[in-house]
């Protein structure tokens, strides 16, 4: 990957702490002020929506079929938490919180302090502070991806192994990490070491048989996925039609908000799109690889849902965004003005990840 100019802040990695410690700050403030102004308790701002599938299934297993749609690592770990005496939203937000740090880690290292600080303000961040898979699987997978940058393949896919037992999104991981392997000149020594990537493979194909083992279908997460999350297939334009409608307040008698949150779905989308075109004409194709995997598979879904939070996943996003950064005018008014832009720029950003705070501790629907 090559390298745009430096800025200043390139030179200065205190920011990435610095800009993680602020951004979990904002968010710990949202919450207490929900809980101030609604009389909300602390339980009931930590445990809303997915939070509560993955807490049934630390304590009951998968009783629910639908909740197969969820894998196993975060309830694994919320279990072995409350087993020691820990509640699991106390767990889940640490877990979250260390994640969080160990994911802007490894974008320093990837990409430098630009996109770090970059994902630490993305507008859904309050997923990566409460007990969600974002946080551990981003740590997870952007350590898998540094790891085989530098060539370290068995690192890399015991790291995506671990990634795999968060969330289906570490199939995509492997995928885009053939792709890196394949296109990247210096990351693979030997072609068998691709090999190493059988481990993560064997992670989501367990699970698979685990669930097969329980229901007698190999279909099990998918018909879960179908049935729940409207994961089936159809056609692209089907999909955003259907989108589009629930983007429409007038969908949502009483709960307008949740149009808005569909609208951002489109606008996530418009996202990922524009990413993978930008990678493309980068050559970067591991990256476009790993977005556009995604992008396709919401893309063909009855509607657009929880690409919101997958923007949290899709680090050439932040990548790219800190390139373009990079590229600032020559001339001191060209930079004055671009420096003023991508101040702005960054202060929405923050200011969306509090509305979406906000959204989530209020208990409305925060795809």
């Amino acid at each position: 990957m090559s390298r745009a100019r430096k800025l200043s802040v390139d030179n200065q990695p205190q920011l990435v702490w610095q800009t993680w410690l602020v951004s979990r700050l904002l968010i710990v403030v949202t919450a207490a002020w929900v809980m101030v102004s609604q009389h909300r308790s602390l339980q009931q701002i930590l445990t809303a929506w997915d939070v509560l599938h993955f807490q049934t299934i630390a304590r009951n297993g998968y009783v629910d079929p639908m909740e197969m749609a969820f894998f196993p690592g975060l309830p694994a770990i919320l279990a072995a938490g409350e087993s020691v005496g820990l509640p699991m939203s106390v767990t889940g937000v640490g877990l979250s919180l260390l994640g969080s740090a160990l994911a802007a880690w490894a974008l320093f290292r990837i990409g430098g302090v630009i996109p770090a600080c970059l994902w630490l303000l993305l507008p859904t961040s309050v997923f990566t502070v409460v007990a969600y898979t974002e946080a551990p699987f981003a740590a997870a997978a952007f350590w898998a991806w540094e790891r085989a940058l530098k060539g370290k393949w068995l690192q890399a896919a015991l790291l995506a192994g671990l990634a795999c037992s968060f969330r289906v999104s570490g199939l995509f991981l492997i995928a885009a990490l053939v792709v890196m392997a394949v296109t990247e000149r210096g990351t693979l020594k030997r072609w068998w070491q691709l090999g190493w990537l059988l481990i993560p493979v064997g992670v989501i194909v367990g699970y698979l048989w685990f669930l097969h083992g329980l229901t007698g279908s190999w279909t099990a997460w998918f018909d879960a996925q179908k049935s729940g999350w409207g994961r089936g297939f159809n056609y692209p334009w089907d999909a955003l039609r259907n989108t589009l409608r629930a983007a429409r307040p007038s969908s949502w008698p009483g709960r307008e908000l949740v149009s808005w949150v569909f609208a951002a779905e489109i606008a996530a989308m418009a996202v990922g799109v524009a990413t993978v075109v930008y990678c493309v004409i980068r050559k970067w194709w591991a990256e476009a690889s790993w977005v556009a995997v995604q992008v396709v598979v919401f893309g063909t879904s009855y509607w657009f849902m929880s690409v919101n939070r997958a923007v949290l996943l899709w680090f050439p996003v932040v990548l790219a965004t800190a390139e373009i950064i990079r590229r600032r005018p020559r001339h001191p008014t060209g930079r004055l003005l671009w420096s003023g832009a991508v101040t702005v720029g960054i202060v929405a950003s923050a200011v969306a990840m509090v509305l979406w705070s906000w959204l989530f501790f209020s208990g409305n629907w925060a795809s």
